[in-house]
């Protein structure tokens, strides 16, 4: 059904998957490049989403690569953290290929535009090492990982950003540290969904491999990029991609 990319087409999604990979890494907005980037390619809308996810583990592998500095010493909160965002990223998966593609398209907007506000919010917290969360907060927190790795699953457009955002509150980390986590946290989740993908859809991978090679370039990058920007400009750049690509859906849903 779908023909093999002509090498204009591979160059373009390699460089096209650098810029995701970046976006990604550094301001949680992989899906503002690359998800985009699929369908100029002539990828349907459900078939670009799950073929994006074939791309995105080898951008989430390489940010992990550029973050490990960072990551040291914090690895048994990535895996207790992931191990949530994974479960609900599989209940995601299932609810994208059991409804139509027309309710898929529709609510997207919606869930990046609450996304960018929530990371506003969060940057007015003081992160507080010594701080206790109660079991509530806890388990509040721990339900949220679950609904965001069921968005993720579903199409995952700004749940980076979510779960930056929540692991702002979790960890009490500064921002540079808290982006570390939440770029390993995805690889387990995105690495859930392209498993269940696999077995369950179509993965176009001559559109995916060009992708990851250039999403895994761009991951390593992306670290780097924000151990040079202050926490605050990247807050207000997330927020404004957010909005960006809010309003590119809604043309595109509703218009």
């Amino acid at each position: 059904m779908f023909a093999i990319p002509s090498f204009g087409t591979i160059c373009y999604l390699i460089a096209g998957g650098v810029v995701a990979g970046i976006l990604a890494s550094a301001a949680s907005f992989a899906s503002l490049a690359s998800y985009p980037l699929l369908l100029s390619v002539g990828v349907p809308p459900v078939l670009a989403n799950v073929t994006n996810d074939g791309a995105l583990i080898w951008g989430s592998l390489g940010s992990i690569l550029g973050s490990l500095r960072e990551l040291h010493g914090y690895w048994r909160q990535v895996l207790y953290y992931a191990f949530f965002t994974v479960i609900g990223s599989a209940i995601g998966c299932w609810l994208l290929l059991a409804f139509p593609s027309s309710i898929f398209e529709k609510v997207v907007p919606f869930f990046i535009l609450i996304a960018g506000s929530l990371v506003l919010v969060s940057g007015k917290h003081q992160p507080n090492p010594q701080r206790q969360h109660t079991v509530w907060e806890q388990v509040f927190y721990t339900i949220c990982l679950v609904l965001v790795g069921i968005y993720a699953g579903y199409f995952g457009a700004a749940s980076g950003i979510v779960v930056l955002v929540l692991l702002t509150y979790l960890t009490e980390e500064k921002f540079i540290v808290v982006n570390a986590l939440k770029n390993a946290v995805g690889a387990f989740t995105n690495l859930a969904a392209l498993l269940i993908y696999a077995f369950t859809s179509h993965i176009l991978w001559w559109d995916a491999i060009p992708m990851a090679i250039g999403m895994f370039i761009g991951g390593y990058l992306g670290p780097i990029v924000v151990r040079h920007v202050s926490a605050k400009l990247m807050r207000w750049i997330i927020a404004i991609l957010a909005v960006t690509q809010a309003l590119i859906y809604f043309k595109q849903s509703y218009f």
